[in-house]
């Protein structure tokens, strides 16, 4: 992993668990792995990044508190969804759709039984 990915700390510090990176579900590590690869793709400084979701992490704070369903890596999805957005990269429609293809997806059984 990119030092200064590995070595993000305070807010933005990635969840842990013994040492090693602590994904709960499957997306959350594909939006960890996406907003990395943009960003060696040269689409965006990682500290610019880093940065948005600071500042989205400190606006959820002041507007929730943890019981109100807290989850560090919606932030970064928020945070990277911005980004990217901003870039021109992705619009917001075309995120949109694609959200809405992915609920698509899931409202359906995929562990292959009949």
């Amino acid at each position: 992993m990119r030092g200064d990915v590995a070595e993000m700390d305070g807010v933005s510090a990635l969840p842990r668990k013994n040492g090693e990176l602590d994904f709960a579900e499957p997306w959350e590590s594909r939006a960890f792995g996406i907003a990395v690869a943009a960003s060696e793709a040269g689409a965006y400084d990682w500290e610019e990044f880093r940065q948005g979701l600071i500042a989205d992490i400190g606006a959820w704070e002041a507007g929730h508190t943890e019981d109100d369903g807290w989850s560090y890596y919606d932030r970064w999805l928020a945070s990277l969804e911005v980004l990217l957005s901003e870039k021109g990269i992705v619009t917001p429609a075309e995120l949109h759709d694609r959200m809405h293809a992915l609920e698509q997806e899931d409202d359906h059984d995929h562990t292959g039984g009949h």
